[in-house]
């Protein structure tokens, strides 16, 4: 049997990668289903469907009765929504993984459509639940929540009453829920669609974003300004498109907030975090301050490392001059991650250790698959996947360590149930940024060269970089571009506009803006899924370099206290988590702490020169 176009390209890349990194895992989806058109998939639809109607038909209606006979006459009740919400996750996590796999096939493309709609048409019938949920009187609710089974539940449903005020009559929750499917998740799959058919030429050779991307991270400074180049040409060439979605869903969003009662645009997103407004301005703020100290002084350090005044944006994430550059193989880096992992917990690299030995990781690049990096927590039921776009720099072994530090999180909260596992971002981003912390300073302490412990250095303070400020530089496009929008739709040029200028204030004059860097938001994926989502890598990383410097101190019980923050996955607030440690985001001098630890990094790397 001849295989087909598709499988041909994917195995010339797969075939690619492997001759570059070795071999390189995909991930094994039987776990969740068999396949797309499986009877086990067809099954569990149908009868999510019908546990669905059947739910509704029994319960909606009846809640505050049953609140009022007691714990033991409502926690049933919760007990099976939860197991409801546990199969639609799986059928939902399957297709989307199905998708990210290749999201320019069309058969994958008409089987995630499919069956968004029907699982949207379906849990149409569970709204009723949560809004119901909370029209039962406080006293009446907490005098429930203080029998069995309803007690173990009650971390969701008070988390769920802060919803209250923002929730609206149950027909106009129902119209807003299935038009999603018409009308945001719509604009995402074009968004996803759109970028992964993008190619761009590159010295003749046709490249998807990925691979392009990466050739920015070249030591070549000829082919990273031909790539530049084309991004930009290619990106400029769409921009229509991509205004089109962007103004859309800033559109959508405005509407939702208004409807809704949110004042500010960032609002829904804080309470999606359970963070106040007030904590996500101070981080702001105090990286904002923090951009002369930082970015412009690491950059102008930088330029004189190239022997410039000022590096072109090609250059922002070259490698460092006459520093050898080698390409990292897979067993390295697998290798790499869980001996740093171990060093800390044999705990954290048993689990870690699964993801490669049970196929739930997909690291190749391959043609239509989505870009970046994630950590998919699917259900409890079930088990996190990994995807990676992996071509063996070093920043892809740190991105590694960063989604395994995902993984780990997603493992360990899972036993919390399908309501109260996922975290919000405010810690979500916590696991994720320690592992990378934990993988680099293994590395940085078996490294005595010191051109190499130099570009090591260097590449950490990037990344770092790269997640604080450049993500806070990234909510700074946002809030412009949704506060304009109110105003009226944007105009490409005025997007363009917008972002060069947070670009400028955040990465400073030792960084060259041209006009091909003009239309380079328009790949960022974050601005289209998930708006303000940004700002919980910024708020990640200074609190993992707070957490970090607790851990360096020894004090007793870290681990446990550790392990204990990230099983406890949404059923405490971040302040109450953190108060172990000793550390208080919302003490206004807390940012200092992590973007100090920064700094110190760039110090030491000036002390380099001297030295």
């Amino acid at each position: 049997m001849n295989p087909s176009p598709l499988a041909s390209a994917r195995s010339a890349a797969a075939k690619a990668g492997s001759d570059a990194v070795g071999p390189l895992p995909e991930w094994n989806l039987a776990d969740l289903y068999p396949g797309m058109g499986s009877e086990a998939f067809i099954q569990d639809l149908a009868q999510a469907e019908a546990e669905c109607k059947a739910f509704a038909e029994t319960y909606r209606g009846r809640l505050d009765a049953l609140a009022r006979e007691g714990g033991t006459a409502l926690g049933p009740v919760v007990e099976r929504y939860e197991g409801i919400e546990d199969r639609l996750g799986r059928l939902a996590s399957y297709a989307g993984l199905v998708y990210a796999g290749d999201t320019t096939d069309p058969q994958r493309a008409k089987f995630f459509g499919d069956t968004q709609e029907r699982l949207t048409t379906a849990s149409s019938d569970l709204l009723f639940f949560t809004l119901e949920l909370n029209r039962i009187d406080d006293a009446a609710m907490e005098a429930a929540m203080n029998a069995p089974p309803l007690d173990r539940f009650r971390p969701w449903i008070e988390d769920l009453r802060r919803d209250k005020p923002y929730q609206l009559e149950d027909r106009i929750e129902q119209l807003f829920h299935e038009k999603s499917v018409t009308g945001r998740a719509a604009w995402n799959r074009l968004f996803d669609e759109t970028l992964a058919s993008l190619r761009f030429r590159i010295r003749g050779e046709e490249l998807t974003l990925e691979p392009a991307l990466n050739k920015l991270q070249d030591a070549d400074g000829d082919l990273r300004r031909d790539a530049a180049k084309a991004l930009g040409e290619v990106f400029g060439a769409n921009l229509r498109v991509f205004t089109l979605i962007t103004n859309t869903l800033a559109k959508d969003k405005e509407i939702s907030d208004r409807w809704r009662g949110f004042e500010d645009v960032g609002d829904s997103r804080h309470l999606a975090n359970r963070v106040e407004r007030e904590v996500v301005d101070a981080l702001a703020e105090a990286v904002r301050q923090a951009y002369p100290r930082l970015s412009h002084r690491y950059y102008r350090l930088k330029a004189k490392w190239f022997g410039r005044d000022a590096l072109d944006y090609w250059d922002r994430n070259a490698p460092l001059p006459k520093v050898e550059q080698r390409t990292i193989a897979w067993p390295e880096a697998r290798d790499t991650v869980l001996s740093a992992y171990r060093d800390f917990a044999p705990e954290m690299a048993g689990i870690a250790r699964r993801f490669f030995d049970e196929n739930w990781i997909d690291a190749p690049v391959r043609p239509g698959k989505a870009p970046g990096a994630f950590a998919h927590p699917t259900v409890p039921s079930a088990h996190p996947y990994v995807l990676l776009n992996y071509q063996g720099k070093p920043r892809d072994v740190m991105t590694l360590a960063h989604e395994l530090g995902h993984g780990v999180h997603q493992v360990l909260a899972a036993k919390q149930g399908a309501l109260m596992a996922p975290t919000p971002l405010t810690l979500a981003e916590t696991a994720s940024v320690f592992g990378e912390m934990l993988t680099f300073r293994r590395l940085l302490a078996g490294t005595t060269n010191v051109v190499q412990r130099r570009a090591m250095l260097a590449a950490k303070v990037e990344d770092m970089i790269n997640t604080v400020v450049r993500q806070i530089a990234f909510y700074s496009f946002e809030r412009k571009v949704h506060l304009e929008r109110r105003k009226g739709e944007l105009t490409a040029e005025q997007l363009c506009d917008l972002w060069m200028s947070v670009q400028a204030d955040s990465l400073g004059p030792a960084i060259r803006l041209g006009d091909g860097y003009r239309p380079f938001w328009t790949y960022i994926p974050h601005f289209i899924h998930s708006p303000f989502y940004v700002y919980a890598y910024a708020f990640g990383d200074c609190l993992v370099n707070s957490l970090y410097g607790v851990y360096e101190r020894a004090e007793p019980g870290f681990v446990e206290r550790y392990f204990a923050l990230l099983s406890a996955g949404g059923t405490k607030p971040y302040d109450q988590l953190l108060a172990p440690f000793g550390l208080d985001p919302k003490d206004p001098g807390f940012w200092q702490i992590g973007l100090s630890v920064i700094e110190g990094m760039i110090a030491e790397l000036e002390g380099m020169e001297t030295a």
